[in-house]
């Protein structure tokens, strides 16, 4: 009798245990999906993959993704409620929690920025830019990226004639005619002017600048851990495929659904993609004090107030 007692105690004890079990300990009959907002880049690729190739599925998660033409209507959409996350990049970032809209990062991406110069200019490095027109656009990563390529060589902001050209296609369009010496474009439009005669100066991977982000909003981070957690997972097998499968095998999927434009099948060079990790602190930091400096925000985030540890 006294074994039975025993027995049932330890029963009652274990399912109590059981029941009072972390929320976030969820099976994936219990996730919810999560929608994702993508610009037409290079770091949205995994994501690409990992939808199509069934690596969502797998983790059981469902996730949705957006596509956005510009980082303007990417950023409304996430601080109106539509999205739960998005590729992005720091100064995004610094921008929605200075304006009261609390974002987490969660990790780096392998985002990549290019100095293009144009092919009659005849500059083949940096310092050859002095004085000349490079377009950017302005308060945006583009010119962040630009700064600090022009810091690495000694040279300030002031050295070059900043021309202002926020759409992209414009820009590669008068870089390609020869109406800009050089200008800073993300891929894989520097790889189409490259492809077209332009010149390669130096970009933000070679040079060890990765200001590109994942993040998502607070209240995702609160409340959808383990969906986060799972999307990583299939991220995650999505690197590990573009890395270790033949370009020819992908392409014409990540074109199209990348919202490329056709002549990134034959231009576009991928970077080499990393598994999920925090972004480095002096790519937090460098973005924020470059933020201060110029005036754009005041606060003075630290790596802690921005960077959340989801990848345990």
């Amino acid at each position: 009798m006294k074994k039975i007692l025993l027995l049932s105690m330890l029963i009652l004890t274990l399912a109590l245990a059981a029941g009072c079990g972390n929320s976030n300990d969820k099976t994936q009959k219990d996730l919810q999906p999560i929608t994702i907002g993508l610009m037409p880049d290079t770091d949205s690729l995994p994501f690409i993959i990992a939808k199509e190739k069934g690596y969502f599925a797998e983790e059981g998660i469902e996730v949705n993704i957006q596509q956005y033409k510009s980082a303007m209507d990417r950023d409304s959409a996430l601080q109106s409620g539509n999205l739960d996350g998005a590729v992005s990049d720091m100064l995004a970032v610094a921008f929605a929690k200075a304006g009261g809209f609390d974002v987490k990062v969660t990790s780096f991406t392998d985002g990549s920025y290019k100095l293009i110069a144009s092919k009659d200019a005849g500059i083949n490095n940096v310092k050859a830019l002095a004085g000349k027109d490079v377009a950017v656009s302005r308060n945006t990563i583009i010119e962040y990226v630009t700064d600090q390529i022009l810091a690495k060589e000694g040279m300030d902001s002031e050295s070059i004639n900043k021309v202002i050209i926020p759409q992209i296609p414009t820009r590669l369009e008068m870089l390609q005619n020869g109406k800009l010496a050089a200008a800073t474009l993300p891929e894989p439009m520097a790889s189409i002017a490259v492809s077209n005669g332009c010149t390669y100066v130096t970009g933000s991977d070679e040079l060890g600048i990765n200001p590109g982000v994942i993040m998502f909003t607070a209240k995702t981070v609160d409340n959808k851990t383990a969906e986060i957690a799972a999307m990583y997972r299939a991220y995650n097998k999505a690197v590990d495929y573009l890395n270790n499968t033949s370009r020819d095998e992908y392409i014409d999927l990540v074109v199209e659904k990348g919202g490329f434009p056709p002549a990134a099948k034959e231009a576009l060079k991928l970077p080499e993609y990393h598994k999920a990790a925090f972004p480095k602190e002096s790519d937090v930091t460098d973005c924020i004090k470059w933020l201060n400096n110029k005036g754009l925000v005041k606060e003075h985030f630290s790596y802690q107030d921005i960077v959340v540890d989801l990848l345990k």
